[in-house]
């Protein structure tokens, strides 16, 4: 599509001008420091040393990037989640003066088929190589043609969600376990986000609206006693200020039968400026609680991100990571080995390794299914059994989650089982009869 006939204006937003309901970042500045490409990236710039006030360190990555783009905003302004918010990369614009686009992404950018809104924290936006479309967390938060395609088999709503939902927002597909989704705002959206359809699309802050869906929800979970757990996701719900996100845990912790919360969450890897003192002292207060975090690649394992996960473990909360895998992002042995070393070093479990679901316009993303039983191999005697996921697929039509394993019991003769190791090597055990 020709640039000058689209007829989004010069911004080209792609997600509503507000911020979400209830997030401290919902007055959004129009006196914003422009991006700037006129300041030297420093060589070898050294981290701000940190004094005073805790806040999130900054590594060499990210120090550079600010310097460069972004030469108004102090350490304060940058370690400060609001301000990343305020200030994420939302434009053609934008982007475009911090990564030179491909053809490909320019035509995404500008094509009015795509769906999903495109936005990136510049933290984050350190990340992304300014050169390379085919980087591993570029081609996750970048728009490519690709995602405009709709291929047979994929679906607006693959896990059929809606059709298990028996209150706004909220999900019960297996007996004891809902999943609440607290918010449609993410801090970054990624490309092959499952909830694609709902994202990016709130009523513009409209708390009054969202205190009601919510409030329908919970009255929902309080007269259904066998709901024991409560999975809160989004959207991203560490993207609301501490104050709603509080309202949100105290009331599900009122409910007698309810015994485990747990949040799902990208934060630490696109926004771990968010993980402040005071989160994690909110948090402490409605244990048990656990928290999934999306992690895709190794390069996300930043000295931010580390911090980030090492404040939320010491604040008690159990980390486990799910990963979805991403053809030409974590499709290899190798790239899944690092992504799990590294986590496991973080004091994250690596728990789900997902199949990507069937949304539209995913083909560009989805491996062949045994691609994910190699790397499960390939894990597996090479890396502590602590670090190897559980492979899954998420069945379309809201069948659940399906847990796939690699066929190492080969066969069972002369009463023993053949067994095969790590190693290809086979082994006999004798069963019991």
């Amino acid at each position: 599509m020709d640039e000058s006939s689209c007829s989004a204006g010069k911004s080209y937003l792609t997600e509503d001008e507000a911020e979400p309901p209830g997030s401290a970042a919902s007055a959004l500045s129009s006196s914003s420091p422009s991006l700037c490409t006129t300041v030297a990236t420093p060589t070898a710039a050294a981290p701000p040393k940190q004094t005073g006030k805790l806040r999130m360190k900054i590594g060499h990555q990210a120090e550079a990037f600010r310097r460069r783009f972004f030469p108004n905003a102090g350490v304060e302004q940058w370690c400060d989640w609001r301000w990343q918010l305020r200030h994420r990369l939302r434009t053609v614009d934008a982007l475009s003066r911090v990564i030179a686009l491909s053809a490909d992404e320019r035509a995404a950018l500008f094509n009015p088929d795509r769906t999903l809104p495109f936005a990136i924290t510049p933290y984050y936006a350190s990340l992304i190589s300014p050169h390379d479309p085919g980087q591993a967390i570029r081609r996750c938060m970048v728009p490519v043609i690709a995602e405009t395609i709709v291929s047979p088999g994929e679906e607006e709503d693959p896990l059929h969600e809606e059709a298990q939902s028996p209150a706004p927002g909220l999900v019960h597909r297996y007996p004891d376990r809902v999943l609440f989704l607290a918010t449609d705002f993410c801090a970054a959206y990624c490309r092959y986000c499952t909830r694609s359809r709902l994202v990016g699309g709130y009523d513009g802050g409209r708390a009054a609206a969202q205190r009601r869906r919510w409030e329908a929800a919970i009255g929902y979970i309080e007269a259904t006693p066998q709901v024991r757990d409560v999975l809160i996701s989004g959207g991203d719900p560490l993207t609301m200020a501490d104050d709603q996100l509080e309202w949100l845990l105290q009331r599900l912790r009122r409910i007698p039968h309810v015994e485990v919360l747990r949040l799902g969450t990208k934060a630490p890897m696109v926004l771990p400026q968010r993980i402040t003192a005071g989160l994690c002292r909110l948090l402490r207060r409605y244990h048990p609680l656990w928290m999934s975090i999306h992690a895709t690649h190794p390069d996300e394992l930043t000295p931010e991100c580390e911090e980030a996960c090492n404040r939320l473990a010491d604040a008690g909360i159990p980390l486990g990571s799910q990963t979805v895998l991403l053809a030409g992002v974590n499709d290899d042995v190798s790239t899944m080995r690092r992504l799990v070393c590294g986590l496991m070093r973080l004091r994250v479990r690596p728990y789900y390794l997902y199949q990507c679901d069937t949304i539209n316009g995913s083909r560009h993303f989805r491996t062949a299914v045994q691609k994910g039983l190699e790397i499960i191999q390939g894990l597996r005697g090479h890396v502590s059994g602590y670090a190897v996921p559980s492979f899954i697929i998420d069945a379309p039509g809201g069948g659940g989650k399906i847990q796939l394993l690699p066929n190492n019991a080969v066969n069972r003769e002369n009463g023993e089982w053949l067994l095969r190791n790590y190693e290809g090597k086979i082994f006999r055990y004798p069963d019991r009869v």
